[in-house]
């Protein structure tokens, strides 16, 4: 038992490094994509700061009253928190537009985030606009608190996982939204940067090694499915890509060249590509277990048992994306069955059919992810077994 349990330290050894190395890779790539400009950074008003204020006193004698909405001027004034007028008293306006959605309505001893439009030099405030409520400390402490209970949960893990979550976001707002407003391809570039996520995700929590390969494969293949479909059913369900909230906005911010239906559908395949990953990953890690504990296993067989886990995960997987899509739209449909619509109306309203033609086509790609995991997982994870110590196998998480 002394050589195995040498190659069982040394193998650990390895594997760490390796985990270290991709880790600080990791690090390193996610500094990059943070420091990388969007290439939108030019539009950004210069000669304003943005600051949170406290709300001291409100004027409300130019909003008026129609029916459940405002509509007018309310008339703000606020003392400046940070900034290089911190401790300043100032009046700005917040305009009601008539909308409970986009307006706010501000009394006295809430925080705010106002916008100081300055002079020339800088030095004076010209106008005062009040943006909305001032959330980011506490979006801060909601954040620090997730990421101290990963880390206290998980461990060495947790904080993988949350090198990853900073990575998905800084990608997104890098290179995906950017890519967009640029013009390519949204099908392409949505593809490009899910692969470049789905490498980065898997390969930090299943490590480097057969089981982060299958798991990404796997992963990556229900992803290309999941892009083929959205693409095929998306032109056949005649949705065009203005059903998401803001999309016609974009078009008169000018950005009319954007091709707001391929926008739409690769969004399909983005949004479902995290429920892929973790089937993937638990197929794989199920089927790596297999070996581990029976490295005799034959690739049938293992394919039969990566299958089985397959089916299980699917089977609470696709409820899951049912109620996270539904979930958005609780109001709209409530609306619908308030005003007595009939349901063969309410399935073929763009809106709903939308959300359907999202549901489905991300829920085929939790279907085929899981057999092509297990037949990566089968051709990988025995190959060779049988040229390989059991007891050193045993031992390896390779």
């Amino acid at each position: 038992m002394v050589i195995p349990i040498q190659n069982y330290i040394t193998e650990s050894l390895q594997r760490n490094r390796r985990e270290i190395l991709f880790v600080g890779f990791s690090l390193v790539l996610l500094t990059a994509l943070l420091m990388l400009p969007t290439g939108f950074e030019e539009l950004i008003n210069k000669k304003a700061e943005r600051v949170p204020a406290e709300v001291i006193a409100t004027d409300n004698s130019e909003v008026t009253q129609l029916g459940i909405v405002k509509v007018g001027t309310q008339i703000v004034t606020v003392r400046i928190l940070d900034g290089t007028f911190e401790g300043r008293e100032t009046k700005g306006v917040n305009e009601l537009v008539g909308s409970m959605e986009l307006d706010t309505m501000f009394a006295p001893g809430d925080r705010a985030l106002v916008t100081l439009d300055l002079s020339y030099n800088l030095e004076e405030i010209v106008a005062t606009n009040v943006i909305d409520h001032y959330r980011i400390h506490i979006e801060l402490i909601l954040f620090l608190l997730f990421f101290f209970f990963l880390l206290l949960y998980a461990g060495w893990t947790g904080l993988k996982a949350f090198i990853s979550f900073i990575i998905t976001a800084a990608a997104i707002w890098k290179l995906l939204l950017p890519g967009f407003l640029k013009g390519y391809d949204p099908i392409l570039i949505s593809i490009g940067v899910v692969t470049l996520l789905t490498a980065m995700i898997v390969f930090l929590i299943g490590g480097i090694s057969k089981k982060g390969l299958v798991a990404f494969l796997g992963a990556v293949s229900g992803v290309l499915v999941t892009g083929v479909l959205s693409i095929i059913f998306g032109h056949l369900f005649h949705i065009h890509g203005a059903v998401k909230p803001f999309s016609e906005t974009l078009l008169y911010s000018g950005f009319p060249h954007l091709d707001l239906s391929k926008i739409f559908l690769s969004g399909i395949f983005l949004a479902s590509s995290g429920a892929v990953m973790d089937i993937a990953m638990d197929i794989s890690a199920s089927m790596h277990e297999v070996t581990q504990n029976h490295p005799e296993i034959s690739t049938r067989k293992l394919i039969f048992s990566g299958l089985t886990v397959g089916r299980t995960v699917v089977g609470t997987m696709t409820t899951t994306l049912l109620l996270a899509y539904s979930g958005g739209f609780t109001a709209m449909l409530m609306v619908f069955i308030a005003q007595g619509t009939p349901l063969i109306n309410v399935l073929n309203i763009t809106y709903v059919s939308a959300e359907i033609l999202h549901t489905l086509v991300g829920s085929f790609g939790l279907v085929f992810v899981a057999p092509l995991t297990a037949l990566i997982g089968g051709a990988l994870f025995t190959h060779c077994n049988v040229k390989k110590d059991p007891v050193r196998l045993f031992y390896s998480s390779e």
